[in-house]
Order: C-alpha cells, then sequence, then structure tokens
C-alpha cells in the first residue's frame, strides 16, 4: 500500500518549485516509463499495477529501483493525467553541460514563448524524428519536466537536449556562425528555401509569434504557403498550431539537404 507521504511527495512533484527544488520529476504512462527505463536517466522509483509490472519487470530488473505494485485506486491519487495509465516513476533531472553556442552544429530548434505543454511535448518528439537533438526554450517557455510536457513527448525527452536562457544572447552567437531561419507569416516560402547541413529553426508562440527583439537576429524569414479554398465564408486560419508547424518546417529543411 502507497503511504500518504508518498502521496504527498509525488503530488508536489506535480509543481515546477517543487521538482527543482528536490531534482526529480514524474513521468507517467507505459510507453515513456519503458522509454525512461532504456534511457541514461536515473529512476528512483516506479509504482504500477500489476500487469505493467508484468509486462516490463525485464526493464525494472536492470535498475537499482523501488518498485511498488499499486492499485487503479492508488495510482489516480498520485496521476496527473485525466485517465491514469497503468505506471507512473520518478526519475533524476539530468545535469547537462552548460549550454555553448560555439560548440553545437547540425540544426538546433528555438522555441520563443511555448506555453502550452501539449505543443512542447509534441515539438521534442517532431525533434526527435528529424535528428534534432537540441532544443533551446526561452525562459517563459513551459518547464520541460511538467507532467504533460513529458506525457505529450512519448519518450523523446530522453534523447532530446533541451536548454533554457536567454535567446539573444544565444541567437546573436548562432547566426555569426550559421543561417538562423525564422517562422513568420510574411517570409519566404520553406518550399523555395535551400538549406545547409547546420543552422537553427527558430519557432513562435501562436498567439505573438517570435519576440520583436529577436528579429534582427533572423538571417531568414520563412513560412508555411497557405492554400486557401475560394469561399468567402468572412473567416479563415491565422495560424497554424507551433507543433504542427514546427513538424513541416523540419521536414522541409531535411528534406532540401538530405
Amino acid at each position: 500500500m502507497i503511504s500518504k507521504n508518498q502521496i504527498k511527495y509525488i503530488n508536489s512533484l506535480k509543481l515546477k518549485k517543487h521538482r527543482y527544488q528536490n531534482g526529480f520529476f514524474l513521468v507517467e504512462g507505459e510507453k515513456c516509463v519503458d522509454e525512461l527505463l532504456k534511457s541514461q536517466f536515473a529512476t528512483t522509483a516506479v509504482y504500477a499495477l500489476k500487469n505493467y509490472l508484468q509486462k516490463s519487470m525485464h526493464l525494472l530488473l536492470k535498475k537499482k529501483i523501488q518498485i511498488q505494485e499499486i492499485t487503479e485506486e492508488e495510482l489516480s491519487k498520485i496521476s496527473d493525467l485525466t485517465t491514469p495509465n497503468q505506471v507512473l516513476a520518478i526519475a533524476r533531472m539530468p545535469l547537462h553541460e552548460e549550454l555553448n553556442p560555439q560548440q553545437l552544429s547540425g540544426w538546433t530548434l528555438v522555441l520563443d514563448g511555448i506555453k502550452d505543454p501539449g505543443n512542447l511535448g509534441t515539438i521534442l518528439r517532431t525533434a526527435d524524428w528529424f535528428g534534432i537533438n537540441t532544443v533551446v526554450c526561452s525562459t517563459e517557455c513551459v518547464d520541460v519536466y511538467n507532467s504533460k510536457v513529458v506525457q505529450a513527448t512519448m519518450g523523446s525527452f530522453t534523447r532530446v537536449r533541451t536548454y533554457y536562457t536567454e535567446l539573444s544572447g544565444f541567437l546573436e552567437q548562432m547566426v555569426q556562425r550559421m543561417p538562423v531561419l525564422g517562422a513568420f507569416l510574411e517570409g519566404e516560402a520553406i518550399t523555395n528555401v535551400k538549406t545547409s547541413e547546420n543552422g537553427v529553426l527558430v519557432i513562435g508562440s501562436e498567439s505573438h509569434g517570435i519576440s520583436e527583439k529577436l528579429t534582427s537576429f533572423i538571417s531568414k524569414k520563412i513560412n508555411i504557403p497557405r492554400f486557401i479554398q475560394e469561399i468567402n465564408t468572412g473567416f479563415e486560419v491565422e495560424s497554424l498550431n507551433a507543433s504542427v508547424a514546427a513538424a513541416i518546417l523540419c521536414y522541409e529543411i531535411r528534406r532540401s539537404f538530405v
């Protein structure tokens, strides 16, 4: 049986303040926890239903961690999901080396003001799919260790390194070394842009786009061409979802030089 103190501690990690005070975060769901157990992340405890323990014991036995079988009722008391999913794990936040713009190569994804957990998680999953292993976020972005972000990555958080920094200084250094592409409504169609092996792609929030203070560090403004039906309804789509835009742009960037 899970204790009241355990429930209290686990629930405290749903808040950013307590995550960073303790240095731990929550991972939920079979896919995410399986990916966690296969990774180099340190896992300290797993709370799971009997079915999950039976299926994934081969992964659990490879780690020196606390394993506790719990009931569906107990899982509902600690889960941050609307519909709890078999298992919850506690993992230690990794200690990344300090972000050094001078050492980055390949493509880096930069996110300015992405505040929706689902969007950030999906963007990390997209970066993973397209082989982009570094994502740099503005300090206004949602916390990568928010449990809803982690869930939306479907395990990609274990492979994509995510940093938070003041973007002006970062981009000022990057634009001197490689092209910095920024997504703007008035940009050139990405389908017409020839990309190279190295570069930076900046995505802004859906509501505000890329911050004005960052525009001077964008070497090329790009956009995703829109195809408008010739039916005047009085309404039109103003922008794409940030995660959808990131996926399309990442595909086009990869396609143009591979």
